[in-house]
């Protein structure tokens, strides 16, 4: 593929997505943060647990990640394989990182 029809291919690409598209996923994005925002500042511990707060965070900021990959990267349109290349890995690096947070206190209980 050349340059040019590479550059042609991104700006059919960018032209496929209508503006209402991207607004409905801009204002998406913009009520996760707010509802993160109103978490974090709005609901006390007494309500709601530190580590409950914590996955709820998780949770919405995987699900932002996934709004900016699949419209603005493009992601959402592309082969199943492709997304399969971004997808496995994701989850088994998060898999890693929650058994590392798991298993990082265990050097307390041993001491």
């Amino acid at each position: 593929m050349t340059a040019a029809e590479n550059t042609t291919s991104h700006e059919a690409d960018h032209s496929s997505m209508p503006k209402g598209e991207i607004w409905r996923v801009f204002f998406i994005l913009l009520g996760l943060t707010v509802l993160e925002f109103i978490i974090a500042l709005a609901v006390p511990e007494t309500i709601m647990s530190h580590s409950v707060k914590v996955i709820i965070y998780i949770l919405l900021t995987l699900a932002k990640a996934f709004y900016i990959v699949a419209y603005f990267m493009h992601l959402k349109f592309e082969k199943l394989f492709f997304i399969y290349l971004i997808v496995v890995p994701t989850i088994l690096i998060l898999g890693v990182v929650a058994t590392l947070l798991h298993e990082g206190d265990y050097w307390l209980l041993i001491r």
